[in-house]
């Protein structure tokens, strides 16, 4: 074990050409397999470790081509960070030209889109590629603070020679994830960077700060949209007999007769009016409402067909998804990142799994078994007729199909846990 870890503030305390030193000397360790007296912080030393797996060089500064300016303008007006960059602006970009920073915005497969700030600072980034439709993944550029949040689904600091690769040792920067709250998806990363001087420990607090204002903003245009969908269903739903609701187009529910508010229902990507198998509720009739859809569950048959075949894919390390198929069609889901981890425990373990095994095997602790219920819990929303439980398991008669990334090492490559870990070494 290491004796002990940095933190941001002992880093800001010191000269700069102390820490810059300091740093070097930790990464020289952790690269040539050492472990040094102070050790690198925890987001940094996960990221360094999928550096090394991965074999990026931490020496060459590797560029991918730029997006033509077409494809960033339609990656703009497409992203869901348009609706919020004025929150984004407000929030930082006054501040970031003040303390020699940019701001720098880019979607989810670490395209920068946007980039606004000091002059001076915009210049000197140009030579570290912090410029429109540049590809800021740590697969190719090392740890960052946007390919870094990216995979890790969290906020990071990243502080010169914390930087993997060596020719961004005279940069920091600090950056925070934005997700959807609409449907959960990952949508992209907010990030503030400059010259190493320009380094302050409260930083990361202010970008995660604004990141959270905007999935706020983001959640209230929603609920707008859900008050004028229910407007419309609720007269509807008054006169209808039976089981009944009226979902927006990303299944949250705007009116519910006859039944319990479900939580949001998992919706097939192609949906349209006709009967259609949902995991959560069975087959069910569907039509078309004004931003939504009605949909009236069929009354449960001891003959009914349920769904044969499950593909967990966790072959595309940022977006891990399940798809369910069956005599109606598919339906596919797109994972968080600890349901990816459950369901991958789950896909090779096909007898089954008790709380306390699915603790040990995603957190190391057996006795977090709450936490583990509660995942569960939510996981079954999505996929009652698929997931049994006492043991948690897919269900006997599921064909399971479980794809995993061409090398083993890049398996959840976010994840530490230890079902995961001793997965990457198979």
């Amino acid at each position: 074990m290491k004796n002990s870890s940095l933190d941001l503030a002992r880093l800001a305390a010191m000269d700069t050409k102390d820490a810059l030193r300091l740093l070097k000397g930790v990464r020289d360790a952790a690269l040539a397999g050492r472990r040094p007296a102070v050790g690198p912080r925890a987001d940094i030393d996960e990221s360094w470790q999928r550096m090394l797996r991965r074999g990026v060089d931490p020496d060459r500064d590797r560029r991918a081509g730029l997006l033509p300016l077409e494809e960033i303008e339609r990656r703009r007006h497409s992203s869901p960070l348009l609706e919020v960059l004025p929150v984004l602006r407000e929030g930082l970009v006054s501040m970031a030209d003040a303390a020699q920073h940019i701001m720098v915005v880019a979607d989810a497969e670490g395209r920068l889109l946007w980039r606004e700030g000091s002059g001076a600072v915009l210049r000197k980034g140009d030579a570290h590629g912090f410029v429109p439709g540049a590809d800021w993944t740590e697969e190719l550029v090392g740890t960052n603070g946007i390919g870094t949040p990216l995979v890790s689904r969290r906020p990071v600091q990243v502080h010169s020679a914390e930087h993997f690769v060596s020719t961004h040792h005279t940069w920091t920067c600090a950056g925070a994830p934005i997700t959807d709250p609409r449907d959960g998806r990952l949508i992209g990363v907010v990030d503030i960077s400059g010259p190493l001087s320009t380094m302050h420990p409260a930083t990361l607090a202010l970008v995660t700060s604004v990141t959270r204002l905007a999935e706020a903003e983001l959640r209230n245009r929603h609920l707008q949209t859900l008050d004028a969908l229910r407007s419309v269903a609720a007269p509807l739903l008054g006169r209808l007999v039976g089981r009944a609701l009226a979902v927006d187009a990303n299944g949250w529910p705007a009116a519910v007769t006859g039944m319990a508010p479900p939580g949001r229902l998992s919706l097939p990507k192609q949906i349209g009016a006709g009967r259609t198998w949902l995991p959560s509720l069975g087959m069910c009739t569907v039509e078309p409402l004004p931003g939504g859809w009605l949909i009236r569950p069929a009354e449960a048959r001891p003959d009914a067909r349920v769904p044969g075949r499950v593909v967990l894919d966790l072959s595309a390390p940022r977006r891990p998804s399940v798809t369910v198929t069956g005599a109606s069609g598919d339906w596919s889901h797109e994972l968080s990142p600890r349901h990816a981890e459950l369901l991958f425990v789950l896909a090779t373990h096909r007898d089954g799994r008790s709380a306390a095994q699915l603790a040990q095997d995603v957190f190391g602790d057996p006795t977090r078994t709450v936490t583990v219920r509660a995942e569960m819990s939510r996981l079954r929303r999505h996929l009652a007729q698929v997931l049994a439980h006492r043991p948690y398991r897919f269900t006997d008669a599921m064909e399971v199909e479980l794809v995993v990334p061409e090398r083993p090492a890049d398996l959840l490559p976010y994840s530490n846990a230890p079902a995961v870990r001793l997965g990457r070494l198979s």
